[in-house]
């Protein structure tokens, strides 16, 4: 990527973030997004198809970004407890840019998005558990579980909200060690 192409969409993302930070995605315009960039519409459109799109690939970032930050996805089955602690930090780690892309109406996205493209790092690093369907299940459990149950507790400190996923995760993980 040129350096012009690179400063254009470094330009169209910031200006992008400080909108969302401001109004729901729904709210924001083209040619808005466009004067606080200072770009003209076709340059917009010669990089993305409308706001939908560029929002969708930055979050498609952001949510690399988190899976990039967890050092060993296949602790899930393994270490749930150290697992849960990691995929936490990994949040940490794009945390203001979560509170702004994933507000409003975009909130259900982030853990929808994150499961199925967790779920593919998961799968990929332990591939036994690929066709096992309570696999697929108690993973989807956990995460979902996991996330609500943090995001819903804020009034406990996240050591003991951290504490009890990861005893739920264990004990998830446990029946997958069953026979």
């Amino acid at each position: 990527m040129d350096l012009r192409t690179e400063k254009t969409e470094r330009s169209i993302l910031n200006a992008f973030i400080g909108l969302r930070a401001q109004k729901p995605l729904e709210k924001i315009t083209v040619k808005e997004l466009c004067e606080k960039a200072w770009i003209n519409k076709s340059t917009f459109y010669a990089h993305y198809t409308d706001l939908y799109d560029l929002s969708d690939r930055v979050e498609a970032g952001v949510v690399k970004s988190i899976l990039e930050n967890i050092p060993h996805p296949e602790y899930l089955f393994i270490k749930p407890r150290e697992f849960t602690r990691e995929l936490h930090a990994a949040y940490g780690s794009q945390g203001a840019l979560l509170g702004i892309l994933f507000s409003g109406a975009q909130s259900g996205k982030l853990i929808g998005r994150l499961e199925r493209d967790l779920k593919t790092m998961i799968f990929d690093a332990c591939p036994q558990y690929r066709e096992d369907p309570a696999a697929g299940i108690l993973f989807s459990y956990g995460v979902y579980g996991g996330y609500y149950a943090l995001t819903s507790n804020r009034d406990c400190s996240e050591d003991e909200i951290l504490e009890i996923i990861g005893e739920a995760a264990e004990r998830i993980a446990g029946m997958l060690r069953q026979p």
